[in-house]
This record gives structure tokens, C-alpha cells and sequence, in this order.
């Protein structure tokens, strides 16, 4: 790659897709973003189109190298970070998807989960592939596909079929349908790939009836995918390096390199990883383990906790019950109150996750009187988010038996200040916020760089870290007790 080259990174998230630019210092220098439509054909089922996800793709890609008025041949590398757990299938031969993906908050894989469960799978499941038999993860999602859209099986027997993760589909329509791959984050959260092999398991594709055939190719995140011309956007084909699940991505942005250091990720739902090294340790209850990332032949993994609703709770907040003009105000309305008034409220649009793992309990708002106003329910939807967090935060500590000094975290409502405050003072530690929003962009840049050259070893990138923030707890003890227990309280109401 040329030094006066960029990196191009594409971060695929639940909501949009986002074309960013990343120069040799590790800078953002520019950004695109297209939002694609949330499709809810039923109750409990989400799903995305993965057609106009790849047009939003390209579209994003010209948008910033014109806005940005960039030069095509300035592209030395792309790099992709993705929604993670959200899964689909395409022919081979017509490069159409056979359905629309199946979104990792969607719960129509719950009765196969469920009824695996009930067989006595759980816990060989959880020993080889790090995770716990729930529909969020990408496998059951994958077998309902298989099971119900006409056609599927056939196909999969002559060969024609293939699935993976939406890094797979873009990375196969990027390259004109020559390379069917995936990495090992992504393929780390399917339940599909075991962590001690690394590598696709055949016992457990068999229990979701799954052929091992439609699967893609597991690499490390830096590996050379592919080349791609993005549809002729640039002037030649440049290497496709740094494909990364979003989460693990933002690990590696936040240079969370060494076993101890954790990360928060604040997007539509949210994600609490803790590096726990080399090894693929037994997660405590309520956590799983999973693939941190593998980079430079070195593979670390992590205890992670997902929390279902974070941003999304904002987001609905500020659109479905207009208590917000947009989200961006809600710090600001939340601060205009002393507190929530005895108001709790429980996010639970898709069930609960870690370390709940309910997926039947539904959203809820506790403690409502006659004075309660927009601005306590506004201020009790924050505070949920803290708290959520906080229930991973402290597992991690007291069950996995590792002190958290401090905590990097990312994604848009990191801007909110009144929320990064009231986390710092749920977990009692100093929160560290990314100078830049784009975590999980730049942690796949980063290992595209690492790829194609650009730097050459993870301290050399680790030296580029920077933060904009750094929150400190400020609330006593007493207070900080007394309001978390509020939370589990509601919560173990909702769960009985």
C-alpha cells in the first residue's frame, strides 16, 4: 500500500452501513452512512434485505471518496466490520439471496433452541463453541432458513447454496462471487465453530441439519480476502484485509491487546468484552466466550456479555413515543430532573441477554405515578442502559476473578455525557472514551493495515491510541447500592 494511500473500512452495523476513511496516524478523515430498512414480519422476527445492504455499500463507498473529494486510486485497502450474529443464504449461480437475513435479534430460531436444550445439548454446545443455545446467535437462524424457504435444501445438495455472516456476502459480491470466507470473530458467533479447533464443527452442524458445504472459509481477521474494484467505484482492484465481527472490532480499535482490558460498545444493543488471553477459558454463567481476535498468527479470546437494547432504547424513546424531539437531547432531559421518581425501566423489546438470558420477558416500565413526567421516563431509559452494563461488569469481576481498572468504550451514545457519568458511577471505575465513534471501523482498519503493510506489528498501532474523555465515578456507595438494587428488583419481578 502506498504511503500516501487510505484505508477504505466499512462498518456494516444493524442499523446502516458506513464507509469510513482512516490514514496512517490511525485518524478518521471522513465518513459516509445509509440507513436500511428494519423489516418485522411478525412479532419477535426482524430481518434485513442483504441486496440493498450491499447497494447502501457502494453507495456509501462513492458518497465519502466524492464528499471527501478523495481520489479512487488513494484506496490501498478494504476492511469490513458487520453486524455479527445475522446470518443468510444465497445462490451461487444467480448471487441472489434466497430470503432476507435473519437479524441476530430476531427469535424465530427459539423453539429449535429450546428444544435442543430439552435434549441435553447445552452444555457440549457451550464446551466446544463458547456460547449458550439461544436463537441470538446465528446457527438456528441459519436451519430455520434451510427448513422453511422452498427450495433451500435442494440447492444445498447440488451445491449451489451458500450462507455466512453479512461480512461473507459482501466480501463474495465484492469479489465478483471468488471468494467465500469469513473470519474467526465472525465465525465465533455463529455456534457453529469450535474454539478449541478453530474450526467449523461437525457434530453441531449436524444438530441444526446444517451442511458443512454452504459454510465459508474461516481466516484470521488480517489475512488478504480478496481483491475488489467496489463495482468499478475504484480504479484498480485493491486487497480486501481486516474483516472483523463490529465488537470484536472495536476491541482491537480500543487496543484492548492484553488479558484484563475491557471494552464497552454502545450501539443498537451493546456489547461488554473482557480479554482473557490466549486460552478459551469457561465463561461464568451468563457470559460467553468467543474469539477476541486473530491477528499476526496470535489468537486471544474473551468473555463477552450482550445486552439486547441500549441505543435501540434511546432511539425508541425519541421515535415510537416522541418523549424526545431526537436522540441527541436525551442528556440534557434527563439531567433536568434530580432523578427518575422511583421510575424503572426495563428494555426488554427482544427479551433479555446477558446474564438474563430470557427471551420471553417483555419490555417494561416500573414504578409510574401521577407526577411521573417525559423527562423521569427519559432519564429511567438511560439509567437501564448503565445498569445492564453494570450486571456484566460485575460478573466479570467477581466471577472470573479480574479487576477492571478501567473500561474503553465507543459507539454514538458515548456523546451522551450524562450516560457516560452515570456509568462511571454504576461500575465504580474510570471510563475511557474513544476519541472517535467509529471503534469497530477503525479496529478493522487497523487490521487491514496490519495486512497489507501499513504498520507492522500491534504495538506500533497500539502507540496511535488516543481518547477524547475520561469519567470518573463521582456518586457514594450508598446511593450507587441503593439504585442497582431498584434495578434487580425490577428485573427479578419481571423474570418470576
Amino acid at each position: 500500500m502506498k504511503n500516501d494511500s487510505y484505508i477504505l473500512s466499512i462498518d456494516q452495523s444493524t442499523s446502516g452501513t458506513k464507509a469510513v476513511l482512516i490514514d496512517r496516524s490511525a485518524s478518521v478523515v471522513a465518513r459516509s452512512t445509509i440507513e436500511h430498512a428494519q423489516i418485522f414480519p411478525q412479532p419477535g422476527w426482524v430481518e434485513h434485505d442483504p441486496e440493498e445492504i450491499y447497494t447502501n455499500t457502494l453507495e456509501a463507498i462513492s458518497t465519502v471518496l466524492k464528499q471527501s473529494n478523495t481520489a479512487p486510486s488513494s484506496i490501498g485497502c478494504l476492511s469490513v466490520s458487520n453486524q455479527r450474529e445475522t446470518v443468510l443464504a444465497w445462490n451461487r449461480k444467480t448471487g441472489r439471496p434466497i430470503a432476507n437475513a435473519v437479524v441476530w435479534q430476531c427469535m424465530r430460531g427459539e423453539a429449535l433452541c429450546r428444544a435442543l436444550k430439552a435434549n441435553g445439548h447445552e452444555d457440549m454446545v457451550r464446551e466446544r463453541t463458547g456460547l449458550i443455545i439461544d436463537p441470538y446467535f446465528s446457527a438456528s437462524g441459519l436451519a430455520w432458513l434451510l427448513e422453511n424457504v422452498e427450495g433451500a435444501r435442494d440447492l444445498a445438495k447440488s451445491g449451489d447454496l451458500l450462507a455466512g455472516t453479512m461480512d461473507s456476502w459482501l466480501v463474495w459480491k465484492l469479489t465478483g462471487g471468488k471468494v467465500h470466507a469469513t473470519d474467526f470473530t465472525n465465525a465465533s458467533r455463529t455456534m457453529l465453530m469450535d474454539l478449541h479447533t478453530l474450526s467449523w464443527d461437525p457434530e453441531i452442524a449436524a444438530l441444526f441439519n446444517i451442511p458443512r458445504s454452504i459454510l465459508p472459509n474461516i481466516l484470521p481477521s488480517d489475512e488478504i480476502f480478496g481483491e475488489t474494484s467496489a463495482e468499478g467505484l475504484f480504479e484498480t482492484e485493491v486487497p480486501i484485509s481486516g474483516i472483523f465481527g463490529d465488537s470484536h472490532a472495536a476491541l482491537f480499535g480500543q487496543r484492548c491487546f492484553t488479558a484484563g482490558m475491557s471494552k464497552v460498545t454502545y450501539g443498537t444493543g451493546s456489547s461488554v468484552m473482557m480479554n482473557i488471553g490466549d486460552m478459551p477459558s469457561s465463561a461464568p454463567g451468563g457470559l460467553v466466550t468467543s474469539v477476541g481476535f486473530s491477528i499476526k498468527n496470535r489468537t486471544n479470546f474473551v468473555f463477552e456479555g450482550n445486552i439486547h437494547s441500549t441505543g435501540a432504547t434511546i432511539k425508541w424513546m425519541a421515535d415510537s413515543l416522541k418523549l424526545l424531539p431526537s436522540s441527541a437531547e436525551s442528556a440534557k432531559i434527563a439531567a433536568s430532573v434530580e432523578d427518575t421518581a422511583g421510575v424503572i425501566f426495563i428494555p426488554a423489546f427482544a427479551g433479555l441477554g446477558a446474564p438474563y438470558w430470557n427471551n420471553t420477558v417483555r419490555a417494561a416500565v416500573l414504578g409510574i405515578t401521577g407526577g411521573t413526567t417525559a423527562a423521569h421516563l427519559v432519564r429511567a431509559g438511560l439509567e437501564s442502559i448503565a445498569y445492564q452494563v453494570k450486571d456484566l461488569i460485575d460478573l466479570m469481576k467477581e466471577k472470573a476473578g479480574i479487576e477492571i481498572q478501567e473500561t474503553r468504550v465507543d459507539g454514538g451514545p458515548t456523546n451522551n455525557d450524562f450516560l457516560m457519568q452515570f456509568q462511571a458511577d454504576m461500575i465504580n471505575s474510570p471510563i475511557r472514551v474513544s476519541d472517535i465513534e467509529e471503534a469497530s471501523a477503525l479496529g478493522a482498519g487497523l487490521a487491514g493495515g496490519l495486512g497489507t503493510g501499513v504498520w507492522d506489528s500491534l504495538e506500533t498501532i497500539e502507540k496511535l491510541y488516543k481518547s477524547k474523555a475520561v469519567m470518573k465515578p463521582e456518586m457514594d456507595t450508598e446511593k450507587r447500592n441503593k439504585l442497582y438494587k431498584e434495578w434487580l428488583d425490577a428485573v427479578h419481578q419481571l423474570l418470576k
